[in-house]
């Protein structure tokens, strides 16, 4: 991408997510009500990496909104957590109201954009990016990768939960979403040096909805 549109296409996301309210309703895109299928998927998948494949110390998430998946999957299995995401209203609403007593346990908060972010070295035991690599280029989602798999403790995973185009790819020119064909995902990991553990779809969503696909890499 030319500079131009490649400056455009995260300036979208960002207003985009200025006029999404901070709430499930928010974060789910008025499918709230596919929130605890999602969530319990999510809790499952992870389940095949728990104790004594992976630490259960401190996990990221990244693209965290109001800490749904955080308070949902991570903080019941994780002693802390750290957060990102690039708008303040929903870290701090997480921080303030969403997350309750869970809050104590957040080392820190990250007001970044993805593409931006460097993560510690070695500090996480899982990395979790749900509907976030899709707002970022093929080149910058490559490269946060091979960022994450440094900050990976031992043994440590890191986990991709994202809508996955039925063919080839898709720009949603609204929210600078790219959907990509699961083919074309695994390929960005493998290019990225890491190795993909598990794949598996999210099942239970209505028909309607595009597949959502979980993978497990490190």
């Amino acid at each position: 991408l030319c500079d131009c549109l490649y400056k455009q296409f995260y300036y979208r996301a960002q207003n985009f997510y200025k006029d999404v309210p901070a709430s499930e309703e928010g974060m789910m895109g008025d499918f709230v009500e596919i929130s605890e299928i999602d969530l319990e998927g999510s809790r499952q998948f992870l389940k095949k990496f728990g104790p004594g494949k992976a630490g259960t110390k401190r996990a990221l998430d990244c693209g965290c909104g109001i800490g749904r998946v955080s308070k949902g999957v991570l903080f019941p299995v994780f002693e802390s957590m750290e957060m990102l995401d690039m708008m303040e209203e929903f870290i701090l609403h997480a921080h303030e109201v969403y997350l309750g007593d869970y809050a104590d346990r957040v080392e820190a908060y990250y007001l970044y954009n993805l593409q931006e972010f460097s993560p510690p070295t070695k500090r996480y035991d899982v990395i979790w990016l749900q509907w976030v690599a899709c707002h970022l280029t093929d080149k910058d989602l490559v490269e946060f990768l091979m960022r994450a798999k440094q900050s990976l403790r031992p043994n440590g995973v890191i986990f991709i939960k994202d809508n996955m185009a039925r063919q080839g790819c898709k720009l949603d020119p609204i929210d600078s979403s790219i959907i990509r064909h699961l083919d074309i995902m695994k390929n960005i990991i493998q290019t990225a040096g890491l190795t993909i553990l598990d794949v598996e779809k999210q099942e239970g969503f209505p028909e309607a909805i595009v597949p959502v696909w979980m993978i497990a890499m490190r």
